[in-house]
Parts: structure tokens; C-alpha cells; sequence
């Protein structure tokens, strides 16, 4: 489990609880439903956010993946150090490297074009999940370009399907903090607020809710957890690519005092080298490109060079 020294405690987050907004503020979207591609776009624009139903993956990788990963979270602390030493890694507290904590543990895998070596039953499992919320990545966002009158509807799609797509999983888990059963009118940041910097995010969780995201006024909304679906962030690069009229949304998570969550999170990239800016193929008549032209590669160093809260976008708009 996570284990914070009292001085480390104090300088995670502790925002004061505020009311809740309702959560029927987040679409639910049904894929099975004829005008299911209007509605995601809508959703995209609005709150850059929204909730997935009916999406074809079976409860049953779902479930087989989240036990694996508890198994890793479970293992004593050296051995988790020992065991996710690569490809990515595996680390806690620390949220990069510019001095963001938070009460989280965290796995982060590289995703290789190719199906990892069927070694141990976690690579089997792993390789059937990454096979299937890759496909629904696919399909939504192919149903995006769609609903933007994209003649070409693989515009988004390939760039995460690129064999040197640059596309991530990680697993986050938020033991419960017994340090919050002594304040009032408290909570703890397990996750900070910030934007994904990659294109797309496909997020599944236990059933310990936390998960929270930024209305355009700035009031937060929380997400109920749904272990059986799956919820959607449109992320910075999706955001450059329609100029804007997709919303990267901003969003955190906070702990629970008694539940663990977990959550597994598919972060679909594109290529190092590939240009990101406003696609000519949705661009209007006299519209103005909000940003300038930049490589992956040249937004990923911004990204993690920054604080979480940080808004990088902006060093790139024109």
C-alpha cells in the first residue's frame, strides 16, 4: 500500500468538501443506439467528457484485468519496486517529476505494436484487454470524425493504430487513507486536476467512485464508478486536431477513507514524429487556426515538464 511520512501528508492537496453538482450531468451514451455518433460529438464538445454503455467488452477481461493488477498492488513494497522497474514503470506518491504528490500507486505500461510474449498469465490477460479498448478507441474515434462530416473517418483512428503510435496503459490505485477519518469537512487529492496531453483516454474502474471533472464555470462534478462501463476523455491532442471545438477536460481524483480504488486507463497517442495542429480537413472557410503546428514528441517534453495543473495549450496557440 501507499505509505506517506506525516510531513509528505500535509503537502498533498486537502480541498475543503463542496456539494456535489448532480451526475446526470454526464452522458451516458449507448453505442447500440442509431445516434450514438451525434450524441458523442455533442458530448465531445461540451465537457470533453462522457460515459460508454454497451460497448462489446466483456465483463469478464474486464474483471480478470483488475484482479491481476491487485495482485501487483498486493506484493510487498520492494517487490513492486523490483517487479516494475520497465518498461514504464512503477512508482507512488510522486506524479512525475516536478514535485506533484498524491496518495495514489501507479503502473504505467508501454503499449508495442506487436502482443507482448504470452510469458505469465498477467501478459495474456494484459494482451486481451489492450486488444479490445483499442478497438473501442478506434470505434469512437471514428464515429467522432464522422460526426464532424470528416470525409476521411480514419483521420483520428490511425493515428493510434500507427505501429510507432505512442499509446500507454496505466494502472492507479488509491488505497484508502485512514488520515482522513480524523478531519472534518475534508478530503484528499489522490490525483491532482490536469488534461491528458494524448489524444483519447478510455477509463475503467472498480466500483469506488473519486473520479471528478471541471465544468467550463470551473464547479467539479463526480463520477459515480461503474465497474461495467467505461468513460471517455477527449485529451489535448484531439483538442489541437478539431482547433478547438472538442474540449480536453480537466479532471481529478479523490480518495476514499475506507475503499481502495483502482482504475486502468488506455492512453491513446500518436507517433513521436507526427504534426499536430488543426486538421485542413475540418477547417472552415476563413476560419482561424487556434494553433500553431508542433510534433507529438515536441507537446509530450512540454507536458511532462510541467506541473499537473499547468495548462501546456497554451505555449502553442497562435
Amino acid at each position: 500500500m501507499v505509505v506517506l511520512a506525516k510531513e509528505e501528508f500535509e503537502q498533498i492537496s486537502l480541498p475543503v468538501i463542496q456539494k456535489s453538482l448532480p451526475s446526470s450531468l454526464i452522458p451516458v451514451i449507448d453505442l447500440s443506439n442509431p445516434n450514438s455518433t451525434s450524441l458523442i460529438v455533442a458530448a465531445a464538445q461540451e465537457l470533453g467528457f462522457f460515459k460508454v454503455i454497451n460497448h462489446g467488452i466483456s465483463m469478464e477481461i474486464m474483471s480478470a484485468l483488475e484482479s491481476e493488477a491487485m495482485k501487483f498492488f498486493d506484493l510487498p513494497q520492494l517487490e513492486k519496486e523490483i517487479r516494475g522497474l520497465s518498461p514504464l514503470g512503477y512508482g507512488s506518491k510522486k506524479i512525475g517529476s516536478n514535485g506533484d504528490l498524491g496518495w495514489v500507486e501507479y503502473l504505467l505500461l508501454e503499449i508495442a505494436s506487436k502482443p507482448k510474449s504470452q510469458s505469465s498469465q498477467f501478459c495474456s490477460t494484459l494482451n486481451d484487454y489492450i486488444k479490445a479498448v483499442r478497438k473501442l478507441s478506434v470505434e469512437i474515434l471514428e464515429m467522432m470524425a464522422q460526426g464532424l462530416h470528416i470525409k476521411e473517418k480514419k483521420i483520428f483512428s490511425k493515428l493510434v493504430m500507427d505501429d510507432e503510435s505512442d499509446s500507454v496503459l496505466r494502472f492507479n490505485h488509491y488505497p484508502p487513507c485512514p488520515h482522513l477519518l480524523g478531519l472534518s469537512n475534508r478530503s484528499l487529492t489522490g490525483f491532482g486536476e490536469h488534461t491528458d496531453p494524448q489524444l483519447i483516454s478510455i477509463l475503467r474502474s472498480n466500483n469506488t467512485s473519486g473520479l471528478e471533472i471541471a465544468l467550463k464555470d470551473g464547479s467539479w462534478v463526480s463520477v459515480p464508478s461503474d465497474p461495467t462501463s467505461f468513460f471517455v476523455n477527449v485529451g489535448d491532442s484531439l483538442q489541437v486536431l478539431t482547433n478547438g471545438r472538442f474540449r480536453s477536460v480537466k479532471h481529478r481524483v479523490m480518495v476514499n477513507g475506507t475503499r481502495s480504488r483502482l482504475s486502468m486507463i488506455y492512453f491513446g497517442g500518436p507517433p513521436p514524429g507526427q504534426k499536430l495542429g488543426p486538421s485542413p480537413l475540418l477547417m472552415e472557410e476563413r476560419e482561424q487556426s487556434l494553433y500553431r503546428e508542433f510534433t507529438w514528441k515536441e507537446y509530450k517534453s512540454c507536458a511532462f515538464g510541467t506541473r499537473l495543473a499547468d495548462n501546456r495549450l497554451v505555449q502553442f496557440e497562435r
